[in-house]
């Protein structure tokens, strides 16, 4: 039976806000909704998703509203009540909003669903092909990190730091892992990267505090992750650590927005545009050409980037790190491995 949550939006979602009403070139109000369980203003995955969505939203001339902090048990129901509402396009963040997405697609033909790192396959598995996932390559991501990890690590131990074990975060964490080996040997040295940890939730920044304290002990004197606030809780432990110490010798590199100078630690970010794809969703649905594909965001068409970097790097490392980004881009990184 079709849940009608509409007139529970107030205590289903944690916080609400619209944006000034606009309208698109056929005069038609459009409006997108985005559902996130983390935060939005966590420094990390959620604020930058939700950044995504404004500046598509802008662009395009859309309405914008979102719900964050919601739980687990809460995905289907907040995506519903924005469905009764009538808006036209709903952005989930992350592949695990996929179960909820597609019930939510089957029960309401008319709307479109836009995926963040939801699987290739998942368009298919959409009854009424009203689902699209935006699908940033995870491997280029950890490589993204895993070059400067192993130009810069010291201690020869890397560190990684998930919120739930999922696809695209098991895929970079082997991208990171792969490209930090390949960049050390590369140097004359060896990496170990640690196992992965994971919160089971993006949340719960004090996780990010014990894991990182932990992972500290075994030595890793180099971060990344994909854990949105878990991460910032991770970042706090290793400014604390770095203070203790007296200098900044344990880096983090952020994701998935430039998030340099929010924390001493942070040497550089992999940036990922997913206003691109997001946008180029919303014209689909204006075009009544919405679903059914995966529209995919990498080092070669632009998605997918190295942030600004920190003094912290030394200048003929930061150089080394561009020539590997360029090989990244032109398809050669790694060739000799294969």
């Amino acid at each position: 039976m079709k849940k009608v949550m509409a007139l529970l939006l107030a205590g289903v979602m944690a916080l609400s806000v619209p944006a000034a009403a606009s309208f698109a070139d056929d005069g038609k109000e459009y409006k997108v909704a985005m559902i996130c369980d983390s935060s939005i203003n966590d420094g990390g995955w959620g604020a930058a998703c939700y950044n995504a969505m404004v500046a598509a939203a802008d662009e395009n001339g859309w309405t914008y509203e979102v719900s964050d902090n919601i739980g687990q048990n809460e995905y289907y129901d907040s995506i519903a009540a924005y469905c009764a509402l009538g808006y036209d396009m709903i952005y989930a963040p992350g592949n695990q909003y996929t179960d909820a997405v597609l019930q939510a697609a089957e029960e309401y033909p008319d709307i479109a669903f836009a995926l963040l790192n939801g699987a290739d396959t998942v368009p298919g598995e959409a009854v009424n092909g009203n689902v699209t996932s935006l699908l940033p390559n995870a491997q280029q991501i950890g490589w993204i990190a895993g070059a400067l990890a192993g130009l810069m690590t010291k201690s020869g131990t890397i560190a990684f730091i998930g919120g739930m074990e999922l696809d695209t975060t098991l895929g970079k964490y082997a991208g990171y892992g792969e490209a930090a080996a390949y960049v050390a040997k590369a140097e004359g040295r060896e990496v170990k990267l640690l196992d992965p940890v994971y919160a089971g939730s993006f949340d719960a920044s004090d996780k990010g505090i014990e894991f990182a304290k932990a992972m500290i002990d075994e030595g890793a004197d180099v971060f990344f992750g994909d854990a949105s606030a878990v991460d910032s809780g991770a970042r706090q432990a290793i400014d604390e650590a770095n203070k203790a110490a007296g200098e900044i010798k344990i880096y983090d590199i952020g994701q998935p927005a430039d998030i340099l100078g929010q924390n001493e630690c942070v040497i550089c970010s992999q940036v990922t545009d997913n206003s691109a794809m997001i946008s180029v969703s919303m014209q689909a649905v204006e075009a009544g050409t919405f679903g059914g594909e995966t529209i995919y965001g990498s080092l070669q068409n632009g998605g997918l980037s190295a942030g600004a970097m920190s003094d912290l790097v030394p200048e003929d490392v930061q150089a080394k790190y561009q020539e590997y980004l360029q090989q990244m881009i032109d398809e050669t990184f790694m060739a000799d491995a294969q």
